[in-house]
């Protein structure tokens, strides 16, 4: 979430960031609930004040008594004094009610508001106003039409969509045989490039998670339309982005330890709620796909290097693969929800004559690490800060094998393997038909 002073200091600054996302968040009125949480507190610690004031009267009044040789006690100096007592204690609990209602409401309203964008984020609300940054490897050329995914696979008998249809329902996918092979060796060419090469540490976190830590890498409330949950309480994950963000829930990071940098593969669950008229054929929008996720945690000031290596990091996996993609700089209305500032990265898919969002790398500021209440001490005795996070997809598996399919089609319907994977497959140079 957004530092909640900036609705006092600068509330048009978080209208601009509502208006260029086109979000519909309603800023004056969190800013009166702030005010009027203030203005309680104020109230409260008022009259708490002249509490401790009477009780000093009291102290001073059995002071003089003794002075003068009188006796008296607190109970008969209290009398004097209980009707006033009587009228603070009333106020005080009303206005601590007050003040917790407000408090309440300003926190759950807090977590629809966006992240403010990077002040340099093209503006725009559509993906036709985001900016290409650069173009890695022209597309091939075929001497023939070629096929979409969906089609090659089927054909070479690597792809079920009936099986998955029966078994799960629509938008589901099965693999089999080389197929199924590809996937695995996917995640195995992305984990180990990603900790043997880019020194990220591998995490195998649950593939399930609490309110919490959906919260923290904010995915609730805003998303929960796009999830699963299950009836147990627990959310099935739609990224791993959700327990890799979790890590380090409540925690002080020792400085020296940052930056720290993870991956992870795990399967991701989505309802694809708001999916509505978008992709349903092939593996580019299903319910259940494996993803190879990257996640960092570092200084603010180091913040923009370490996304920018991070984005390079996904590329290099495209790169290792032979496959064109482009880099695209994301507009404040197509970044994330909690983004600062996002990449995408977009693979060439031939068979669908289109470009195919592949990874999507984000930087949060502390958005992430305020709901998670994860921070940093720089050295022994400093005041803790907030640390920031960021993370990336690298990649996509479901859809680097789709692009795999697409841009190494033969004209006989063979897929030629690209050779980094071939060692993960069995030194496997083609797939041909019958899987």
């Amino acid at each position: 979430m957004i530092d909640p002073k900036l609705f006092r200091t600068d509330p048009d600054k978080v209208k601009w960031a509502v208006q260029v996302r086109g979000v519909d968040v309603d800023v004056d009125q969190l800013v009166a609930l702030e005010e009027a949480r203030r203005d309680c507190l104020y109230q409260v610690e008022q009259r708490r004040a002249r509490k401790k004031e009477i009780s000093k009267e009291i102290g001073a009044a059995i002071g003089q008594a003794k002075r003068e040789g009188r006796e008296t006690t607190v109970e008969q100096l209290q009398v004097e004094f209980q009707g006033e007592l009587d009228t603070l204690d009333r106020e005080i609990t009303d206005l601590e009610a007050r003040l917790a209602a407000a408090e309440r409401e300003f926190d759950e309203r807090l977590l629809y508001v966006p992240n403010i964008p990077a002040d340099d984020s093209p503006i725009g609300l559509t993906e036709a106003e985001n900016v290409e940054v650069l173009s890695w490897r022209e597309p091939g050329k075929f001497l023939f039409e070629p096929k979409p995914h969906w089609e090659i696979g089927v054909n070479l008998g690597i792809i079920d969509f009936e099986a998955a249809v029966c078994m799960s329902g629509s938008q589901f996918v099965l693999t089999k045989g080389l197929g199924a092979t590809m996937e695995r060796a996917l995640i195995g060419f992305m984990l180990d490039l990603h900790v043997r090469k880019h020194g990220y540490t591998e995490i195998n976190p649950p593939f399930m998670a609490l309110d919490r830590a959906m919260v923290g890498s904010g995915q609730l409330p805003k998303f929960e339309d796009d999830m699963y949950r299950l009836r147990e309480g627990p959310y099935l994950i739609p990224t791993a982005e959700v327990p890799l963000t979790s890590m380090h829930l409540d925690e002080i990071i020792d400085g020296d330890r940052l930056p720290l940098h993870y991956t992870a593969y795990t399967p991701c669950f989505r309802s694809e709620a708001g999916s509505a008229g978008k992709e349903t054929r092939g593996m580019i929008r299903v319910h259940q796909f494996h993803k190879v996720e990257l996640m960092k945690f570092c200084k603010p000031e180091e913040e923009r290097k370490e996304l920018l290596k991070l984005v390079e990091d996904a590329e290099e996996v495209l790169k290792a693969l032979s496959l064109p993609f482009r880099q695209m700089r994301l507009c404040t209305g197509e970044m994330s929800f909690s983004a600062v500032e996002a990449y995408d990265l977009e693979v060439w898919m031939p068979g669908m004559g289109k470009h195919v969002e592949i990874s999507s790398c984000s930087r949060y500021g502390d958005y992430q690490a305020r709901r998670c209440n994860t921070r940093y001490r720089e050295a022994k005795g400093d005041k803790p800060r907030f640390v920031s996070t960021m993370n990336g997809s690298g990649l996509a598996c479901g859809r680097t094998f789709a692009a795999i399919l697409e841009n190494y089609q033969q004209e006989d319907g063979s897929v030629i393997v690209p050779e980094a994977l071939r060692p993960y497959m069995g030194g496997a140079s083609h797939i041909l038909p019958g899987g």
